[in-house]
């Protein structure tokens, strides 16, 4: 079991022990904490809360948004949600802040809270380490029975989400209502459910749904990764659908499968859509550094330029923000689209994607087969924090004829492709992620740094 309070959010496995766990006190803790910052800032604040389909997304949220009813905040609950569409309620209810209840990709045993400020949009580092600093202290003020905040319950906020994502310049639902697709879905018993049968239906699609039931028993790794989606794949060759889709149980990553039962590839869930999107909108488009050298490949083809930024959504945000972006995201299948908000959001991913599709005339295996094909190694390395820093100044300066970049640990862009070390923010390891053009090579590439690690380390 396990509980982590660092920058990148808090999360724990539910029950067993507080100071180890995600227990009834941290939860009221964690809600009060943030109430607390969201007090100082604004005079009467409101904020959205809604939750994955998880087990313990009923009494995390019942205890959240009563401790923070008790502190005077007024709480639009969303019940059931997804992801993206509390982060778009925020601004659609004029919010000054929200929370997710969510794990994302994790097993069902984690809840977590994802918070957001008033524009809908992951809390920054620097306001997560405020709320850090402050839950050791527990100098919360509550509200006199006067001023008790005010609980709206709101059930049908998804079809918000389908209207704006369908009036979208370039979803033309009209148009893939033609194809007439088949499309099986696997929303891994959350709240996918809720919204991605609608959002096809509106768009013309037959729709065969797996792990619909909203129960939070995932039937398998909730991580949509090719490993965990074989029921996925032989559904689609057995119904003879035209594409897969699948989502993690918050619904901000969407990765799809072929009509030949071939995975598209989390990494090319961007390029596919970027390719799309700069067809009609030329502009930078911007990845973390940890995402594949493929989208820089199409961005290179529209004449446009492609921008790295540190993991984490808010760090490719961020970029976008500052570089205008028109397309970005991140290669573990998360699509953000400025025009609708500044989140990931496989929602307006799966439009624009069925949209390319209809309007190229091209099958989902032929557009995958357009693209480059790069491969990735993913491996990690056991080394205490206090030589992490250490080790990756050497590393700098061994490979100091290459082009490197320093904002997220280390990348080094080497003649055979790049190699990105970065620290764990919840353990004391270093990743290790490379690509190339051949699996052999990008293995090759990850294993050199491995033993250049362990030389520097031991």
């Amino acid at each position: 079991m396990a509980l982590k309070e660092t920058v990148s959010g808090f999360r724990g496995t539910f029950g067993n022990e507080p100071g180890e766990n995600l227990t009834p006190y941290e939860i009221v803790n964690y809600a009060a904490t943030y109430g607390n910052w969201l007090n100082k800032q604004f005079t009467n604040p409101k904020i959205v809360v809604g939750r994955d389909g998880r087990i313990t997304g009923k009494i995390v949220s019942e205890l959240a948004i009563n401790t923070l009813l008790s502190m005077g905040i007024d709480v639009i609950d969303l019940g059931f949600s997804t992801t993206p569409t509390v982060e778009m309620a925020v601004t659609h209810h004029g919010a000054t802040g929200g929370i997710i209840f969510t794990a994302s990709h994790n097993p069902k045993e984690w809840n977590a809270f994802k918070f957001l400020n008033q524009n809908g949009e992951f809390l920054s580092a620097n306001s997560i380490q405020l709320l850090l600093d402050n839950l050791q202290k527990k100098n919360h003020t509550f509200a006199e029975v006067t001023s008790l905040g005010v609980r709206t319950k709101i059930d049908n906020e998804h079809i918000y989400h389908i209207q704006k994502v369908l009036e979208d310049e370039l979803v033309d639902a009209e148009l893939v209502k033609t194809a007439k697709f088949k499309v099986v879905v696997d929303t891994i018993n959350s709240t996918g459910a809720l919204v991605i049968p609608e959002l096809l239906e509106q768009m013309g699609c037959e729709v065969i749904l797996l792990n619909g039931k909203i129960d939070g028993e995932f039937a398998h790794n909730p991580e949509p990764v090719e490993k965990n989606l074989r029921a996925l794949t032989k559904a689609v060759v057995s119904e003879k659908a035209n594409l897969g889709i699948a989502v993690d149980p918050d619904v901000d990553r969407l990765v799809f499968v072929s009509e030949k039962g071939d995975f598209f590839g989390e990494e090319y869930t961007l390029v596919a859509v970027a390719d799309y999107v700069l067809s009609k909108k030329k502009g930078t488009v911007v990845s973390n550094m940890s995402s594949s050298f493929a989208l820089a490949d199409i961005a290179k083809k529209y004449d446009c330029e492609r921008f790295e930024s540190p993991v984490g959504e808010v760090h490719v945000v961020k970029k976008m923000k500052e570089v205008g972006a028109v397309i970005g995201g991140e290669g573990n299948g998360g699509i953000i689209y400025p025009p609708l908000h500044h989140g990931r959001d496989a929602i307006i991913g799966i439009a624009l994607f069925l949209t390319y599709m209809v309007e190229s005339g091209r099958k989902a295996s032929s557009l995958r087969n357009s693209y480059p094909s790069y491969y990735l190694s993913k491996n990690k390395v056991t080394l205490p924090q206090e030589r992490i820093n250490e080790v990756v100044t050497r590393l700098q300066d061994k490979y100091k004829k290459y082009k490197t970049n320093t904002d997220d640990g280390l990348k080094i862009y080497l003649d055979a492709g790049w190699v990105h070390i970065r620290a764990s923010n919840t353990e004391p390891i270093m990743r290790i992620i490379s690509e190339s053009t051949t699996p052999t090579v990008a293995e090759n590439l990850s294993e050199k740094i491995m033993m250049d690690i362990g030389e520097m380390a031991f």
